[in-house]
């Protein structure tokens, strides 16, 4: 595995890649990694013969600079861990590098990207577009990888491909949860021992509102995962939206949709926590 960390490199080690007849899959991360990650590239490395992995917090999509400040950046022990799971490459580079000028594009994709995430997060889909679509440039990959805990932007993502002249195919991987249920994420680290106690009312809820929505209301689900989490010690609920699965749009009734994603974002302490479950697929 090489590390790497200028785009002239990535480019160079890629062509040759690509005039030696191979499939170059991407995985777009923020470091920090973990066996979500790791699930991703070990699928990745399944489906392509060259696996190239970011590992780049990107500020373009923080809207709180104190989050972007306390995000954790572990590289050492991301390499290691991408070695172990295949990759060929660890791409790296510093902001100087992603954004030698400022990225003034504008991606528009409502109403995908003006609820939940986005009505909380001003500016950040905007962000995530950017860096991601300068990855998918830089690396032309045949396949990208991104994980379904990010359910949002999975969609946004693949409406960008969609609407660019991207020749690659988005890959969606399932949610990758501990042995207890707690949804996987770089964010985790910031957790002391109590609130990783704390926040596994989280996925509790949400699996239990699979149970419980059999045989209630749509609305009646809702107040249900609301008074839950208002319940519990060390969580504030931002918001929890019951909504289509392809337009992100909220939905009323069980039967306005065949495909009906709870999504759900928690702050335990001043770690924001997100999470979904698909109640129709």
């Amino acid at each position: 595995m090489k590390l790497i960390q200028s785009i002239k490199e990535l480019r160079a080690e890629l062509d040759i890649c690509r005039r030696d007849g191979k499939t170059i899959g991407l995985v777009p991360t923020m470091g920090a990694l973990h066996a979500g990650h790791a699930s991703l590239v070990k699928r990745a490395v399944a489906e392509n013969d060259v696996v190239v992995v970011s590992d780049f917090v990107n500020p373009t999509q923080f809207n709180d600079k104190n989050d972007l400040l306390k995000y954790p950046r572990t590289l050492e022990a991301d390499c290691a861990l991408l070695e172990s799971c295949g990759a060929a490459f660890v791409f790296a580079p510093s902001v100087e590098e992603m954004y030698p000028e400022p990225d003034n594009r504008q991606f528009s994709y409502a109403p995908l990207d003006t609820v939940m995430e986005g009505k909380y997060r001003p500016g950040h889909f905007n962000g995530v577009c950017q860096v991601v679509s300068k990855l998918f440039l830089m690396v032309e990959p045949d396949r990208a990888y991104f994980g379904e805990k990010d359910f949002q932007q999975l969609a946004i993502i693949r409406e960008m491909v969609r609407r660019y002249p991207f020749d690659l195919q988005i890959v969606g991987c399932p949610i990758v949860r501990e042995s207890d249920g707690l949804a996987l994420s770089s964010r985790n680290a910031r957790l002391s021992d109590e609130q990783r106690g704390q926040a596994l009312r989280i996925s509790q809820t949400l699996f239990a509102s699979v149970e419980y929505a059999k045989t209630h209301t749509l609305a009646d689900t809702v107040a249900f995962v609301e008074a839950s989490i208002a319940s519990a010690e060390g969580l504030r609920l931002e918001y929890f939206e019951v909504v289509d699965g392809n337009t992100l749009q909220t939905v009323k009734n069980w039967e306005d949709s065949s495909y009906i994603v709870g999504c759900i974002t928690v702050f335990c302490g001043e770690v924001r926590l997100i999470d979904n479950i698909k109640y129709k697929e």
